[in-house]
C-alpha cells in the first residue's frame, strides 16, 4: 500500500468521525438533551448562530456573543446567565 493511499485512508477516516460527531450532537438536540443557550459562548467557541457573515460552529467574534450559541443541558442556561433566545450585545453574563 503506497503512503498517499494511507494517508487518504487516514484522512476519510478522521472526515467520517468528524460527521459522526456532528450528527450525533445534533440528535441529541433533537431529543431534548441539551438546549441552546445564548450569549455563553468565547470568542470562535460557539456551536452554530453566529449571525450574518458566519458560516456557524466556532464562527463568534466576541465573548458572550448575544446571537451565538452552546448547546447546554436542559435547565442550566439560565443558571449559568445565558438566555434561551438570541439577544443583542455581549454582556459578560450574570450567573443568576
Amino acid at each position: 500500500m503506497t503512503n498517499t493511499l494511507k494517508l487518504s485512508l487516514a484522512a476519510s477516516a478522521i472526515l467520517a468521525m468528524a460527521a459522526g460527531t456532528a450528527i450525533g450532537g445534533t440528535a441529541a438536540a433533537a431529543e431534548g438533551k441539551t438546549e441552546k443557550c445564548f450569549g455563553i459562548a468565547l470568542k470562535g467557541k460557539n456551536d452554530c448562530a453566529a449571525g450574518p457573515g458566519t458560516s456557524c460552529a466556532g464562527t463568534s467574534t466576541a465573548d458572550y456573543q448575544g446571537n451565538a450559541w452552546k448547546h447546554v443541558k436542559p435547565g442550566t442556561c439560565v443558571k449559568m446567565g445565558g438566555t434561551l433566545t438570541a439577544h443583542a450585545g455581549n454582556a459578560k453574563p450574570k450567573k443568576g
